[in-house]
């Protein structure tokens, strides 16, 4: 890799409604130059599962007007079946291989930030992780948004706006679904061994938490800022030496 001074993967996880979206938002109202400073993320594309999943359900939703079987989910919107969790996974790691298919270069000048929430219902971040490919993982650094239950259930209401349930930053679950789904997380199983590092298919990915109990990310402001530089100059500094170490 070329020495440089941003990531190129980043993956942003945590329980829906934790402030994933926020911090694109925030990101995306940087100027580069700033960005790249203070986030080590100057231009940057992201890839986010949300979009894929919302066509099913409206595929489906068109189905059933036409009298035909509905492809994806049931008729209260559950998937039909467990791995099309995976095959999610596996659609945003081809979506990235097209990117870098098309721009040789790519990651000398852009980062990759790589969104999704999973529960334990559904087999949580490991069943997630198990489906990234190689060339994700080698260059991933893990940035994970850290909210109880509670909170993601209390932002998950408060975003919703049914006029808009396909918006990124206003989409929500009924209460019911995001216990189902997401209430269980598997995040601080995975990462009890190592305070830096997730083994995922035999790559030692770095990690950083943001802690966001306290809800920094609604506002946009100078709190959400200065947390975010802090924890990503942490992760930089693990992710930057694993990559120049032999």
């Amino acid at each position: 890799m070329t020495p440089k001074n941003t990531f190129d993967i980043l993956l942003l996880i945590a329980r829906p409604a934790a402030g994933k979206s926020e911090i694109i938002d925030y990101l995306k109202r940087t100027p580069v130059a700033e960005r790249r400073r203070r986030f080590h993320i100057g231009n940057f594309e992201e890839i986010d599962d949300f979009p894929m999943l919302w066509t099913w359900f409206e595929e489906d939703a068109i189905l059933t007007k036409m009298g035909q079987p509905r492809l994806h989910t049931n008729e209260d919107s559950y998937f039909k079946a467990d791995y099309l969790w995976d095959l999610l996974i596996r659609r945003i790691c081809l979506e990235y291989d097209k990117r870098r298919r098309d721009t040789p270069d790519y990651h000398q000048h852009t980062t990759t930030i790589i969104e999704f929430a999973r529960g334990q219902e559904h087999g949580g971040f490991a069943r997630a992780f198990a489906h990234l490919s190689d060339e994700v993982l080698r260059r991933a650094a893990i940035l994970y948004i850290n909210v109880s239950y509670e909170e993601s259930l209390r932002k998950n209401r408060r975003r919703f706006n049914p006029d808009r349930p396909d918006s990124i930053l206003e989409h929500g679950l009924p209460d019911v679904k995001l216990e189902r789904l997401y209430k269980e997380s598997d995040w601080s199983q995975l990462s009890a061994a190592d305070p830096k590092f997730i083994n995922i298919q035999g790559h030692s990915v770095p990690y950083a938490v943001f802690e966001n109990e306290d809800d920094v990310t609604t506002a946009r402001g100078e709190a959400l800022g200065n947390r975010l530089a802090e924890t990503l100059d942490r992760l930089w500094q693990v992710y930057h030496k694993s990559w120049s170490t032999p």
